[in-house]
């Protein structure tokens, strides 16, 4: 917690900065002059509003009407995830399905000689469909009204590392081809992060936040791979996750109040580790699985039965 509060707080500050300030000079003095580092829920907060007003700039106007919301199925935590893990890729005839795109004739040729077809550039595709499966896990608002949390820029980071490291661990029992696969996904994650930070407008020392965020990576990386270890307690990665991803600065005791929603995010984490390893290569190498859904489809209402011709 002790780096996150140290990024946090450095972010804010320079959010902040840059924010007040009406021209570069002004804040180049006002980022020397910064005042004491503020706590980690400024840096939450900070985010939080950047986020609210890019979404009011790119919602659509109040005369626009919008489909009402239907019936938002009931969560029961604690029965959530003990089903048998079962392979997560796609059948053959899933829409979902990415398929590499297949030419003939003198495009297919030009494509060769540009390399288009080449291992390395069918795997830099292959991690590009693999990383947006990640993404939208972790962007898609069910997985923080299933695990009750907020979405700030602390959660949804932390639900990225989370996922990455999912992913990441698979790839690994594939051997050298893995890590190298993992590599091409880390390089996406890097530049997707960086992007998400300078969207809640911090661009200043951007270098030196990204290398906060990985330092936070690598140890939270560390840390779930000791926790689902054979030589783990049962209890050790539901304390990580809560760590990790619900704790707040300062708050090392579980919060009863939250324990269930954090027992069932860790029995997700080992339920997805474990459908992951029976994830055949092809699927993982192409990005053709999808991880557990997680709130089931609302059913429609029942249609009418047709009246009798007469």
């Amino acid at each position: 917690m002790s780096r996150w509060r140290a990024a946090a707080s450095r972010i804010a500050a320079a959010a902040a900065s840059r924010n007040s300030a009406a021209e570069p000079r002004v804040l180049s003095r006002a980022c020397a002059k910064a005042p004491a580092l503020p706590p980690l829920q400024t840096f939450s907060r900070t985010f939080s509003k950047s986020a609210a007003a890019a979404a009011t700039a790119t919602s659509p106007s109040r005369g626009a009407s919008s489909p009402p919301a239907g019936p938002r199925p009931e969560i029961r935590l604690n029965s959530m995830f003990l089903s048998k893990p079962c392979s997560l890729a796609l059948p053959p005839d899933s829409p979902l399905r990415a398929a590499d795109p297949q030419y003939e004739g003198i495009k297919r040729f030009l494509l060769t000689l540009l390399l288009f077809y080449s291992k390395q550039s069918k795997a830099i595709r292959g991690a590009n469909v693999v990383y947006d499966r990640i993404t939208s896990q972790v962007d898609t608002p069910a997985i923080y009204d299933v695990f009750q949390l907020e979405k700030t820029f602390k959660t949804t980071f932390s639900l990225l590392v989370l996922h990455m490291w999912l992913v990441l661990r698979r790839l690994k029992e594939e051997g050298k081809d893995g890590v190298k696969f993992g590599q091409y996904i880390y390089e996406m994650y890097n530049h997707d992060v960086e992007l998400r930070v300078s969207k809640a407008g911090v661009n200043l020392l951007l270098i030196k936040w990204m290398k906060e965020l990985e330092k936070i990576f690598y140890g939270n990386i560390v840390k779930y791979d000791a926790a689902i270890s054979p030589e783990a307690c049962q209890d050790d990665l539901v304390n990580v996750i809560w760590r990790n991803i619900y704790a707040e600065e300062g708050s090392e005791a579980m919060d009863a109040a939250a324990a269930p929603a954090v027992q069932a995010l860790a029995r997700y984490t080992r339920r997805e580790a474990t459908c992951l390893s029976l994830t055949d290569k092809d699927a993982m190498f192409s990005g053709n699985f999808k991880f557990t859904t997680l709130v089931p489809a609302t059913p429609g209402p029942s249609p009418s039965p047709k009246k009798p011709a007469r």
